[in-house]
């Protein structure tokens, strides 16, 4: 996204929350919002399509702390906070954020929108007609003001089309990276996908993403981003930030996948063989040794997340169930386990540490 269209948007409405969120509280305000207006929940919903896009544009530039950093700052310009001293001709009074597009991009800048002023020939304009501000070329000038001081030093020289101040010659420059998010399901990600996405003017491109990809991860696009300013010098990259969207049954632990296991009570006391689901939907058998606890992993090896140096295993940790509704056959049966573990405390153990740790 060009920095410029960031004086129009507020992300932090956008998402709804403040302007001093920590990076928690901007994920979790996202997730919750992505979940609601995925076209997936929505279909055909152009109104919710359009608002998920803005959703997603947000949350790529504030959780990008350096984006973020960039994103306060032009708020702050926006919103009055720093003034900047006018040079050239007429003296040097304080002038606005507006002013200083009018000295950018042409005397008659300021009357329209200063994003897209077209000086043409205009004196001490710019001489790209018609392209648009770059945020850091109006930095840069704000450094070379501050580094000549004084209320009345103006800015250092004028850009001429080659790219210089000056009439310093500069050298090639690569074109602007570019930024924009993809939501992925935790299967594509676990298994890699392609995904699509609009880049620069909107043109569409199709990413290929790798498999184990994991949440908030950053995938560069070679010279997918802006193109250079001058000649010879290459195009900017696009930056794709990955978005994954939890599962109902599989988490992950580094290139692990993790799923609860629930088994019955006579299974976990007296052993058993029993299927386990896979994310790529078959299911594998594993063994229940007797007297298993709950909360005991059991691991298959190389079910997990693709590598190319191999996978990541699968974990699936056994939850035992506990008979809501017994029978008098059955209750009679638990009764007769119970006057067998007549004492004995299985919390005895618990209690001596809490003692001596």
């Amino acid at each position: 996204m060009a920095s410029q269209d960031w004086f129009e948007k507020d992300f932090y409405a956008v998402l709804g929350v403040a302007s001093d969120a920590d990076a928690n509280a901007i994920k979790k305000a996202y997730r919750k919002l992505a979940r609601e207006y995925h076209p997936d929940s929505k279909p055909g919903d152009a109104a919710a399509e359009k608002r998920f896009k803005e959703i997603g544009e947000a949350y790529a530039v504030l959780s990008d702390a350096e984006q973020r950093k960039q994103y306060d700052a032009i708020r702050a310009m926006r919103s009055g906070g720093p003034r900047f001293t006018a040079g050239g001709p007429g003296g040097g009074g304080n002038a606005g954020f507006e002013d200083i597009f009018s000295n950018l991009f042409g005397q008659g800048g300021a009357q329209g929108d200063p994003r897209f002023g077209t000086p043409g020939g205009q004196p001490g304009g710019r001489a790209y007609a018609g392209e648009a501000p770059d945020l850091e070329d109006l930095l840069s000038m704000f450094g070379q003001q501050a580094g000549h001081g004084g209320a009345g030093g103006g800015f250092a020289g004028t850009r001429d089309r080659a790219g210089s101040y000056g009439g310093a010659r500069r050298a090639p420059r690569k074109g602007r990276d570019v930024h924009a998010t993809a939501t992925m399901s935790f299967r594509q990600a676990v298994m890699g996908d392609t995904v699509r996405v609009n880049g620069v003017g909107g043109k569409p491109i199709t990413a290929r993403i790798p498999s184990g990809v994991k949440d908030g991860a950053t995938i560069r696009l070679a010279g997918k981003g802006e193109p250079a300013m001058t000649a010879g010098a290459p195009a900017g990259d696009l930056l794709l930030k990955i978005s994954v969207n939890p599962h109902s049954v599989f988490t992950r632990d580094g290139d692990n996948l993790v799923v609860d296991l629930p088994v019955t009570f006579a299974e976990a006391a007296l052993g058993a063989t029993v299927a386990v689901p896979t994310l790529d939907g078959t299911n594998v058998k594993v063994k229940i040794a007797p007297g298993t606890p709950s909360g005991r992993t059991l691991r298959v090896k190389g079910r997990g997340v693709p590598k190319k140096d191999g996978a990541g295993d699968l974990l699936a940790r056994v939850l035992v169930q506990v008979p809501q509704r017994l029978d008098e056959a059955s209750k009679a049966a638990v009764e007769t386990l119970q006057r067998a573990d007549a004492g004995h405390d299985p919390r005895a153990e618990v209690f001596r540490k809490a003692r001596s740790d």
